[in-house]
């Protein structure tokens, strides 16, 4: 009887190791897929974190070269603003002390026909108003005056730079419409005028402002041929190099 015992019992063992065995080997080969994927997990997120860092990199870079542009544009605005200014100052300068030449030259004269008005001393004041209010950045009042000046005195010798000032203060108000067609009178109505070059080189800034780069060459190249030798001429070959 205990004999059959002991068979019975080693039979049962018998049976039963193979199954162990594969519960074993069952568990042992979870664990290794396991690894395996938390390996491949943390590979995939090494790679993404090297990915998104080289992004923020690249962006931080960006960011940085538009700030630098930012400050070169700002930059050259002013120094652009500051050149117009200049040459507004001295355009102003030379204007004022031609009205008073032609003020004095008209009184001077009052006997003969040298101009247009029946009182040069208004003629005179009107013009210097319309100056004045420019030379005050008050440009809206200035293209008022000048405007008016022109139709109050279209004969007179400060017409033309009347003209060109009614365009400057139409310029200075962004408003380049206004300010091409003020100087094309002015190249119209007094080709041989010495506002002529300066009014070519108005409408070449308002081109550039139009981002019209086409005719604002061709305006350049016209400055160049017609008035060599000239300060504007410089100017315009200066931005034609540049390019």
């Amino acid at each position: 009887m205990r004999a059959q015992l002991f068979v019975a019992l080693g039979a049962v063992f018998l049976l039963a190791a193979p199954v162990a065995e594969a519960q074993l080997f069952s568990d042992s080969g979870a664990r290794s897929q396991i690894t395996s994927l938390k390996q491949e997990s943390e590979r995939q997120f090494d790679t993404l974190n090297k990915a998104q860092l080289e992004l923020l990199t690249q962006l931080m870079g960006l960011r940085e070269e538009i700030s630098r542009l930012n400050g070169e544009i700002e930059t050259l605005r002013y120094e652009n603003e500051q050149l117009r200014r200049r040459q507004q100052d001295l355009y102003l300068d030379l204007d004022s002390r031609l009205s008073r030449f032609e003020g004095a030259s008209s009184v001077g004269q009052s006997g003969m026909a040298t101009t247009s008005s029946a009182d040069p001393a208004a003629e005179n004041r009107a013009y210097e108003n319309a100056l004045n209010q420019f030379r005050a950045s008050k440009y809206r009042e200035a293209a008022a005056a000048f405007t008016a000046f022109i139709e109050t005195y279209p004969d007179s010798d400060m017409a033309p730079n009347a003209q060109f000032w009614l365009g400057n203060a139409w310029y200075a108000q962004n408003r380049c419409k206004e300010a091409m067609e003020a100087q094309f009178v002015l190249l119209q109505e007094w080709p041989d005028s010495t506002r002529a070059p300066d009014a070519m080189l108005v409408i070449a800034n308002c081109q550039r402002d139009m981002k019209n780069r086409a005719a604002e060459q061709r305006t350049l190249q016209e400055i160049v041929a017609k008035y060599p030798g000239s300060t504007v001429a410089d100017e315009a070959k200066r931005r034609l190099g540049a390019r």
